[in-house]
């Protein structure tokens, strides 16, 4: 381990520091995350932008009695490595190991959860808030923001407020002019102006909001970083810095691709270049069934839209907007915009395909309501990473859309078992729909070698009989009915029987009662939470019509899961094959 880096324990071992030591801790503090990140995956290029920025932070204000608030949380590497957690840092993202993300569990310094995105702002005004209220006025709050998390309503709904407020905080724009992929709108191009001189100061527009505006300042140069920082600390009231960096900073291919390097996998730490592997050979990732399909289908549908809150790469709507601009959308991260922009081009004939990871959906929950399920919009949800995610952890598993959209009159829920399926219900519903329709698949890869087949329409409401068996049958919705599949093959007891139910709202209750009167022990497997979802359905339909049922009831239980590999979770939540397998050999 290098010198200076190996004696850095805590933040206050870093102001013990001379100002021309910390280009040598930040050079170190670079290279560790190049290093670690290389072997153990994770996100790289956002906190290799902000290494000076973080030192500067941590050096300037007395942490963690000054509360530093990281949006999102793809920045905070650097943050984690000098707050105590150097020697753990390779065990990040796994099972048993440290967060990816600011937790305010994991260390004292983490002074907000944070994994989705322009929540820092408001989070650091109620800090800065409580502090005045509890008279300690000394206490410096700072929330550090990055540009593409800035346009999102939630963060203008916290310089809103906090602008009329004598608070004490300092938001500090992160800008490198990317979120995950490019960021997007009017906010971008302003920025940009701003950062190239065109917009003159007077018209600057955080300043009409009241805050003491500074800057652009380079976020790279050390000194002038710290002599700001130093002079905004005696501010009082709403400050505001606009620092420039560059995403994945010291790392040649990660500042040239800093789409692929935002979280890159494994790759070579010398060089930069990524490592080969076999994914050639694997199927086909779902968002990509999704993304290629739609734009099969958009070339001969042209009342098809595609529209993405700032995730084109992640949801493969990347296509859409590739192969057709002007009907491709990324509205940047406004989830709830997204929404709402689908149901109005759905009022007028179009047809919307929104796609929105599951978990970024639960932030326009009123919208899918109120805007498109009230008036019976015929709005296509395409809920990518729906289920376990992994290593992202509890911040970002698509854990509970099939209980928050359950309860919504009015729209349906579909969960494709494979990539064909999902690529023919996508052929279905644009044929027409009178109605919101939801399809939840998960992140990651499918199980077919080849799901480019012709179309084939699909009855929606159908349940398909996968095994019939004797005495004892699995409900799945879902791909996670592959795992039941899988634990066929390696079970012995062959009496079981498996129904894959495609849709889960509507349910289809004539099937209901059929199973019910053959079986008398039903399992239902979900890859969501067990209050509130697919499982819950059945129970309510047992309990009703079938008491001498037994039904047992597998899926997330009703508590955070955290990070890991995905397998390590389904084991964790006993819906993995050998689990299955155990079951059917009971």
């Amino acid at each position: 381990m290098s010198d200076l880096l190996s004696k850095i324990a805590v933040p206050g071992d870093i102001r013990m520091l001379e100002i021309p030591e910390l280009s040598t801790l930040a050079h170190e503090v670079r290279q560790f995350i190049i290093d670690i990140v290389a072997v153990k995956e994770g996100h790289l290029g956002a906190s290799l932008g902000v290494v000076e920025l973080t030192i500067a932070l941590h050096y300037v204000f007395n942490t963690p009695d000054d509360l530093l608030v990281w949006d999102v949380g793809h920045q905070a590497y650097g943050h984690k490595i000098l707050t105590g957690r150097k020697n753990d840092f390779h065990t990040n993202r796994q099972k048993g190991g440290i967060s990816g993300f600011p937790n305010r569990k994991e260390s004292i310094y983490d002074t907000f959860g944070v994994g989705h995105s322009s929540t820092a702002i408001s989070a650091a005004l109620g800090m800065a808030i409580a502090s005045k209220l509890q008279k300690k006025t000394k206490r410096q709050h700072v929330a550090v923001v990055g540009d593409a998390s800035i346009a999102s309503g939630m963060a203008f709904e916290g310089l809103n407020h906090a602008g009329v407020s004598d608070a004490n905080i300092l938001v500090i724009l992160n800008d490198n002019a990317i979120g995950i992929d490019p960021s997007v709108g009017a906010l971008k191009d302003y920025l940009t102006s701003v950062k190239s001189g065109i917009n003159p100061p007077e018209n600057n527009m955080i300043k009409s909001l009241n805050f003491d505006y500074s800057g652009p300042i380079d976020g790279h140069d050390l000194p002038r970083l710290i002599r700001e920082l130093k002079r905004l600390k005696k501010v009082k009231g709403p400050k505001f810095l606009h620092v420039i960096t560059t995403k994945g900073k010291g790392l040649k291919q990660a500042e040239e691709n800093q789409v692929k390097y935002h979280a890159p996998g494994k790759f070579d730490n010398l060089t930069g270049e990524l490592l080969p592997n076999d994914e050639g050979h694997l199927p086909a990732k779902y968002q990509d069934v999704f993304g290629l399909t739609l734009v099969e289908l958009a070339t001969k549908n042209q009342k098809i839209v595609g529209i993405t809150p700032a995730m084109p790469t992640g949801s493969s709507m990347k296509f859409m907007m590739d192969a057709f601009p002007e009907r491709g959308f990324d509205v940047g991260i406004a989830e709830q915009h997204a929404v709402t922009l689908a149901a109005g081009m759905a009022t007028q004939g179009l047809l919307p395909f929104c796609a929105i990871y599951s978990t970024f959906l639960q932030r326009a929950y009123d919208q899918v309501i109120h805007d498109v399920a009230l008036q019976q919009l015929p709005v296509v949800f395409c809920l990518d990473r729906a289920g376990l995610v992994g290593e992202d952890g509890a911040t970002h598993h698509g854990l509970y859309d099939l209980a928050y959209l359950n309860c919504i009159p009015q729209i349906q829920i579909v969960a494709p078992i494979n990539e064909l399926e999902l690529r023919n219900l996508l052929y279905t519903v644009q044929l027409g729909i009178e109605y919101p329709i939801a399809i939840r698949y998960p992140r990651g890869r499918g199980v077919l070698k080849d799901w480019k087949k012709p179309f084939e329409k699909l009855d929606l409401k159908k349940v398909k009989m996968l095994k019939k068996g004797t005495s004892s049958a699995f409900l799945t919705t879902g791909t996670i009915g592959n795992n039941v599949i899988s634990a066929f093959e390696r079970a012995t007891n062959n009496k079981w029987g498996h129904y894959h139910f495609l849709s889960v709202k509507p349910i289809d209750e004539t099937v209901l009662h059929e199973l019910c009167k053959i079986y008398k022990k039903l399992v239902t497997i979900e890859d969501g939470t067990v209050k509130g979802g697919f499982g819950s359905i059945i129970a309510n339909f047992v309990a009703e019509n079938y008491t001498d049922v037994e039904l047992e009831i597998k899926g997330v239980p009703d508590e955070y899961i955290e990070h890991a590999t995905v397998v390590e979770q389904q084991e964790y939540c006993g819906i993995d094959t050998q689990a299955i397998v155990e079951i059917i050999n009971n």
